[in-house]
């Protein structure tokens, strides 16, 4: 498929993009290089192989969770303007009149 300033004037309307002169041979190029190489994939030998979902066998590799910090409760609350108790102390918000 030969890669015409039609076809890049087209891409840009669809996906709404002011395309400058300077921009569509780049544009050109990349999209030809972009096509060859989906065209050498194609030409590869894939029958007998399994179908991939991911490229490495790990899964859920995640780590476990742990408290690092503890309760550090007073010393949050150290840093607000106002607390009472256990909770930051606030303006009310709801249902005031302007």
């Amino acid at each position: 498929m030969k890669i015409t300033d039609e076809l890049v004037d087209y891409l840009g309307e669809l996906s709404r993009l002011e395309i400058s002169e300077e921009e569509k041979d780049g544009l050109k190029k990349d999209l030809t290089d972009i096509l060859d190489y989906m065209d050498q994939l194609s030409q590869l030998d894939t029958k007998g192989k399994p179908e991939l979902s991911h490229p490495f066998e790990n899964r859920n590799c995640f780590r476990e969770d742990v408290v690092t910090n503890g309760d550090d409760r007073q010393a949050v609350l150290s840093n607000a303007p106002a607390h009472k108790g256990d909770y930051f102390k606030v303006h009310k918000t709801v249902g005031e009149e302007v």
